[in-house]
């Protein structure tokens, strides 16, 4: 990488232009600052200075998550949350981008322009030009509002920079309503599935391969496990009206010490995607009775959330973005951190630019016209218009 990618051009985040600027260029400039899970430090460093150069804005750094505030005294409060990091770079790199098109049919490629720095690039947007003073026209929000980047998002939950708020900083993330910047097209995705893992174990006997029947090989004994695997028929979930589809899988295998050793020991990791109606416990249970008379191990787990679009001002956000979007809410198929504030007791939504099923794909791209749909049906609803 050259050092020019790693380094953001403030003559593209300019705070006096940013909110008339072409969106792409903010995109192009977040996402050229690599920031792979664990090296977020230089994006996060440019996250602060630009927020902190706007007066309405209350900053506050946590390692490299970066919490900036309005303090209007509104009822309400809005959280706008998004994570600054992404998975790794392809080989040869997925940066820098580049925008290929003309006009509306614009497209932006390259790492993080769906997973999730357009919906980065929508908050910084936002974060400048709602609630600054001096202009002709208004542009104070009808709620207090909070944008949340944080870091370690596609890594193991337990270093989430998001978790690490909620454990030591919550009252940085209160507030009445949520919206997670996950990639959606454009739509509004509601809740999203639960996911566990385990480890289902079978044990044999060592011996030399040439005399194999003095063995009990344990890779063997694993057949019966990926039959139930290759059997099972995913269940479709009604929840709140979105119906989440279920999905149970084998995602790796292990089992072997030498080419000329039977096995004494295999280990199939299974994920479990499961509807949010179910909790962790029953989701423990269903892989138990699925693998029962096997040692079962859990090794990760992290529970789901309910749409939540009953909630009054999650009711009134989706008739507002829905009006202006023509779309229809979707379930969120993948987990995603409205689970965090669903624990927190906050409604929360997925809404941001980008086809979720890009997301760390290598070939990575986001049409720019979802930029300014997103950024504009935010914008209306929170000016209250």
């Amino acid at each position: 990488m050259t050092s020019l990618q790693n380094r953001f051009d403030p003559a593209l985040v300019d705070p006096a232009t940013l909110p008339s600027s072409d969106l792409a260029d903010l995109l192009a400039a977040v996402c050229d600052i690599e920031s792979v899970s664990g090296d977020e430090t230089a994006l996060a460093d440019a996250v602060e200075a630009l927020l902190r150069d706007q007066p309405h804005l209350e900053v506050t750094r946590d390692g490299d998550a970066v919490v900036a505030r309005t303090l209007l005294g509104r009822e309400r409060r809005v959280v706008l949350a998004g994570h600054l990091d992404t998975v790794p770079l392809t080989d040869p790199p997925n940066l820098p981008t580049r925008l290929e098109g003309t006009g509306d049919d614009r497209v932006l490629w390259g790492r993080g322009t769906v997973d999730m720095k357009a919906g980065v690039a929508v908050m910084l947007a936002l974060a400048v030009e709602l609630g600054r003073q001096g202009d002709e026209q208004s542009t104070e929000p009808v709620v207090d509002l909070t944008y949340v980047f944080y870091d370690h998002e596609e890594v193991e939950a337990a270093k989430s920079g998001l978790g690490r708020l909620a454990r030591h900083r919550p009252d940085l993330l209160a507030g009445d309503f949520a919206v997670l910047g996950e990639p959606t097209s454009a739509d509004i995705e509601g809740g999203c599935q639960g996911t566990i893992r385990v480890e289902v174990r079978t044990r044999g006997v060592a011996a030399h391969s040439a005399r194999s029947w003095r063995g009990e090989n344990a890779i063997h004994a694993a057949a019966p496990i990926l039959a139930r695997l290759a059997g099972y028929r995913a269940a479709e979930v009604e929840v709140d009206g979105l119906v989440y589809r279920e999905g149970v899988n084998a995602v790796g295998i292990h089992g072997g010490i030498a080419g000329n050793v039977v096995p004494d020991a295999c280990t199939v990791t299974v994920n479990y995607r499961f509807a949010p109606s179910r909790d962790l416990a029953e989701a423990e249970a269903h892989l138990r009775e699925l693998f029962d008379g096997y040692e079962v191990t859990v090794t990760d787990a992290s529970p789901g959330a309910r749409p939540g679009l009953d909630d009054p001002l999650a009711a009134d956000f989706a008739a507002a973005v829905l009006e202006l979007t023509g779309g229809v809410p979707k379930p969120k198929f993948g987990w995603t951190d409205v689970a965090r504030f669903a624990e927190l007791g906050i409604p929360a939504v997925n809404f941001a630019p980008g086809d979720p099923s890009l997301a760390h794909a290598d070939d990575e791209r986001v049409p720019v016209r979802e930029l300014a749909v997103c950024r504009d049906a935010l914008r209306t609803w929170l000016r209250g218009a």
